[in-house]
């Protein structure tokens, strides 16, 4: 059997790790803009061969495919998707793991997900407002006195997303500018480049309580859920700094436990359950207005709040990076039956079983990301150990040395009988990481320590205990908003 993966990051390696536990012992083979080191390692194991090209060209993907003679795809990241590579190679008789262009709508559009939620009533919505240019939106942020989301509007890597607590009175003016000149910079710089969709900012009601993204595979028909991981985005250990991709995810059970033999959780089982079950509504939801079939990874990346309890935030339509790290590290069945089954459209009949393990991923960065990519690539990384543990992420393999790609450079990753546990050994993984020329990095430390689960176990507590009570008294999803032009209305 021969496999093409798509895509050459953290959650790349992950994957092609996945594949190199599988009793079908596949040949391997990868197609990405650099070469990742761990990835080529599994690829030369299995006597396969490393592409490199344009991941986001359709008709570049099928030669690649043709050349390997793959029996199936699998595509990693969201841009491929987006541009229709999974529709092309279905086209052309070349079986896909990936989310074809209709279907990844709920990823690509911000503004299409929040009108599928609202139109078929899905729990877990937020009120929101769309914009296609910075001036329309002008008279809603001047009249608009309330803490918002500001977002791109289409899928930008992660980058552009700023919450504005809009509390004090005597602060107002101040934040209406800092909302203006941070709408502007989504329109004028994140959204740049991006003409395949109309609407460019979206802005939202803010929302608060813990973060956790509940992954799942599926064939159009079944939905096999994996365990919820926590991602952490801020750059800074405490959640201070900018926004990244990911810094590194925690995660334990289905429900982000304490340790193995703990029963301390940031979610309740029910809790779980209803999030898994919004991702299902999400998909029957693009299914009908698509009329195509979900063929692979999709993901709710939800918050737990005080006005719905389980809230959509984001979807995926792959795996998350760095959580493929977490969910994929403790996959004990074999990942050529879930893909099999999902080409076959027969997923009800294989079980997706993982090790009750928790696991902590840390990203290692050099200095300048994420803002500065250009000055934190083309460093020389050194690696001390083995590798064992580590999964190279944005790393480029010229002349027999590894180079940085400007992103994170590896992701570190513990597994333990407990989040702490885990987090110590993804921790003493990073002491292994180095540039030889000198050049800094950074990573959080934080993430997975007993303080932090403290503090998200805390948050979860406090959104439960409201949104329980509005559940009691008939009360949950709805909330009193101030729309200009409209005044204060009840939505729900």
């Amino acid at each position: 059997m021969k496999v093409l993966l798509v895509g050459g990051a953290g959650r790349e390696h992950a994957i092609a790790a996945a594949f190199s536990r599988s009793g079908h012992e596949p040949r391997l083979y990868c197609l990405s803009d650099l070469v990742n080191p761990g990835i080529m390692g599994f690829v030369k194991k299995s006597g396969g061969e490393y592409y490199t090209g344009n991941i986001n060209d359709p008709e570049g993907v099928v030669r690649a495919a043709r050349r390997a003679g793959a029996d199936f795809v699998f595509v990693g990241p969201e841009e491929p998707n987006f541009h229709g590579v999974p529709d092309r190679l279905e086209d052309s008789g070349i079986p896909c793991i990936g989310a074809n262009r209709a279907v990844s709508e709920l990823e690509m559009s911000k503004a299409s997900m929040r009108d599928l939620q609202w139109k078929y009533k899905i729990p877990g919505r937020l009120w929101y407002k769309k914009f296609k240019t910075f001036e329309e939106a002008v008279p809603y942020i001047e009249e608009y006195a309330d803490s918002v989301a500001l977002k791109p509007a289409r899928q930008a890597g992660g980058k552009g997303v700023k919450v504005i607590e809009d509390f004090q009175v005597y602060l107002q003016e101040d934040k209406r500018k800092v909302k203006k000149e941070h709408a502007e910079s989504i329109v004028r710089e994140y959204m740049k480049g991006y003409d395949d969709i109309d609407y460019k900012l979206l802005i939202e009601e803010r929302v608060w309580g813990p973060e956790y993204t509940v992954h799942c595979f599926t064939d159009g028909n079944t939905v096999v859920p994996m365990p919820a991981v926590q991602d952490n985005k801020h750059a800074f250990d405490g959640d201070l700094g900018l926004e990244t991709g990911g810094m590194g995810s925690i995660s334990c059970g289905m429900n982000l436990r304490w340790g193995v033999d703990d029963e301390r959780a940031i979610l309740t089982d029910e809790e779980y359950l209803k999030s898994v079950e919004i991702v299902k509504m999400m998909i029957d939801s693009i299914q009908r207005e698509t009329g195509e079939k979900y063929h692979g990874v999709v993901a709710g990346q939800m918050m737990l709040t005080s006005v719905w309890g389980p809230t959509v935030i984001e979807m995926y339509s792959r795996l998350g990076d760095p959580e493929a790290g977490n969910v994929l590290s403790v996959l004990k069945s074999d990942i050529v039956d879930i893909c099999e089954a999902i080409i076959g459209e027969r997923l009800n009949t294989v079980k997706a079983e993982f090790e009750d393990k928790a696991v902590v991923v840390k990203a290692v960065c050099p200095e300048g990301y994420p803002n500065r990519r250009d000055v934190a690539s083309g460093h020389p990384v050194k690696i001390k150990g083995n590798g064992d543990g580590i999964l190279w992420a944005s790393a480029d393999v010229k002349d027999g040395r590894v180079f940085s790609g400007g992103s994170r450079v590896v992701e570190c990753l513990g597994v333990g009988e407990s989040i702490p546990e885990a987090s110590g050994r993804a921790e003493k993984l990073t002491e292994e990481v180095s540039l030889e020329d000198g050049w800094k990095l950074f990573h959080r430390r934080d993430i997975g320590s007993e303080k932090s689960l403290e503090r998200r176990i805390a948050l979860a507590n406090m959104a439960r205990e409201i949104y329980q009570y509005r559940e009691r008294r008939g009360l949950l999803g709805k909330r009193m908003i101030w729309i200009p032009g409209k005044g204060l209305v009840e939505v729900g």
